[in-house]
């Protein structure tokens, strides 16, 4: 499945539109960077609620498909900025992360 038709099911923000057409291969929701660093897998989801200069560094090294900021946190300017220049897609959902994990969990294995 790709980004934009997870963002369509889900009713995602998106904050940055880039990559939507990419392939999603998973999902993996963790806030500790160190632990993404070595458990999120290329072309994974990640849900995070951080939402500092350092998630992009840690999506761009793993490869990341995108990475969802859950609980209607919103990502500053200059993170959304540093996004677009790498070309890194975020979006954004009202949803707690265990909401939002289960109705991803539900879509993708469908």
């Amino acid at each position: 499945m790709r980004i934009s038709e997870i963002a369509e099911a889900l009713e995602l923000d998106t904050v940055t539109a880039i990559a939507e057409d990419r392939e999603v291969t998973g999902v993996y929701a963790c806030d500790f960077l160190s632990r993404v660093m070595s458990c999120c897998g290329a072309g994974n989801i990640w849900i995070t609620v951080q939402t500092h200069l350092n998630v992009l560094a840690v999506a761009e090294l793993n490869d990341a498909a995108c990475i969802i900021v859950p609980e209607g946190i919103s990502p500053g300017s200059a993170t959304v900025e540093r996004a677009l220049e790498k070309g890194i897609a975020i979006l954004s959902s009202k949803l707690p992360t265990y909401e939002l994990c289960w109705r991803l969990h539900t879509i993708l294995e469908a």
